[in-house]
């Protein structure tokens, strides 16, 4: 469908296109090239990390995260069934098992007072996400992993930029991951990062992204014999892509603000319709807004209102419906649970388009268009 208000768009500029065709013009190192170092460097630096590597899409960087880990058969990973489905799959690509838990509404992230009803001796890792851009009770979730004995891990694939108190999202896990899909809030296309302050891990990491060859140099640009010492893939990020990334970063605290701004004036007009709540951050917790998205209170009204938008021509969506009700993972028994919050907040949820150029025409029309639905409704 040709929207007239998509969900998202990309915000690109010159230096977007100077950076990417510098590295097609020089004619080699498309691969491996020094803009894959530079981009790790800005990642780390940002969120004050030891170590970061890139990888070619977020979905690699967590199946990568968990390889590293080297996790018996049958272990349990806790995640939350409200994500996106790489989360639950990445437990799976590993031979590990998810372990759904439920969500708390104030945040939307993983509820840390119901963990201790699901951990087992099995359980290793423990896999909160933020939400939409805002920050889960992840000081929480901490200390009961430290308390555990658990890994965290942070999925931050939404998130980068968030913020509780001075301190990023990313900055709290053993192992954070990063996602640059087309409609994060710094974008690449694809690609994806791990950020982390273990040595051991990164260097686990390097391996498993290319090949299982340990070499000191440009694969490419030597006639050294590489040593391969482990399994490995090929999960590297292009040099163009990292080009995008480098020239998309300069420009991350400007395009938070943006859509900082959007949210607010969207909030600010659709306060007043009482069947809404509103996306507000909690205590110090600073969303980066990757998502816009309200609640619906009413039986089938958020239905009926993404039915409503679309005949308008303005794009809305479900962020997210349960993992553990989606048909592979509800024949599989994983299913099998009962996860209220969640499914309450699923049934509601409805995620409006949210990007730096939104004019305040698009806002004034979204906002319109809703007005309009309550008033017939």
């Amino acid at each position: 469908m040709n929207w007239k208000i998509p969900l998202y768009k990309v915000d690109w500029d010159k230096d977007d296109v100077r950076l990417v065709s510098n590295v097609i013009k020089r004619g080699m190192d498309w691969a491996i090239g020094p803009e894959i170092e530079e981009f790790e460097k800005l990642l780390s630096k940002y969120h004050q990390s030891n170590y970061c590597i890139v990888f070619n899409s977020g979905t690699s960087a967590g199946h990568a995260a968990l390889l590293s880990l080297n996790l018996k058969p049958s272990s349990e990973i806790i995640i939350p069934s409200f994500t996106f489905i790489a989360t639950a799959n990445w437990p799976l690509m590993v031979g590990a098992n998810p372990i759904f838990s439920d969500i708390e509404e104030e945040t939307l992230g993983m509820d840390y007072l119901k963990l201790d009803s699901i951990i087992s001796k099995k359980t290793k890792v423990i896999m909160p996400i933020h939400y939409g851009g805002n920050p889960c009770k992840i000081n929480e979730i901490k200390r009961f992993a430290k308390e555990k004995n658990l890994t965290l891990i942070e999925d931050c694939a939404e998130s980068i930029g968030a913020t509780i108190g001075k301190r990023k999202t990313g900055t709290f896990g053993d192992m954070s991951i990063l996602s640059f899909a087309g409609n994060k809030v710094l974008t690449t296309g694809e690609g994806g990062a791990i950020i982390t302050n273990s040595k051991q891990i990164y260097e686990k990491l390097k391996l498993i992204r290319s090949h299982g060859r340990q070499i000191n140099s440009n694969y490419f640009q030597t006639n050294e014999t590489p040593n391969y010492v482990s399994l490995g893939y090929n999960w590297r990020m292009s040099s163009m892509t990292a080009a995008l990334g480098i020239s998309q970063f300069g420009k991350l605290e400007k395009l938070i603000s943006k859509r900082k701004k959007n949210a607010n004036y969207l909030s600010s007009k659709l306060k007043k319709h009482s069947k809404i709540i509103l996306p507000l951050d909690y205590k110090n917790h600073k969303s980066v807004f990757q998502l816009y998205s309200i609640r619906i209170i009413g039986k089938n009204l958020r239905n009926d209102l993404m039915k409503f938008l679309k005949k308008k021509g303005i794009m809305s969506k479900i962020f997210f419906e349960p993992v553990h009700l989606t048909k592979f993972y509800s024949k599989n028994s994983f299913g099998k649970i009962s996860l209220p919050v969640t499914e309450k907040i699923s049934q509601q949820m409805l995620t409006l388009p949210m990007y730096p150029s939104l004019t305040k025409n698009d806002m004034n029309f979204i906002c319109d268009s809703i007005d309009e639905f309550f008033e017939t409704s």
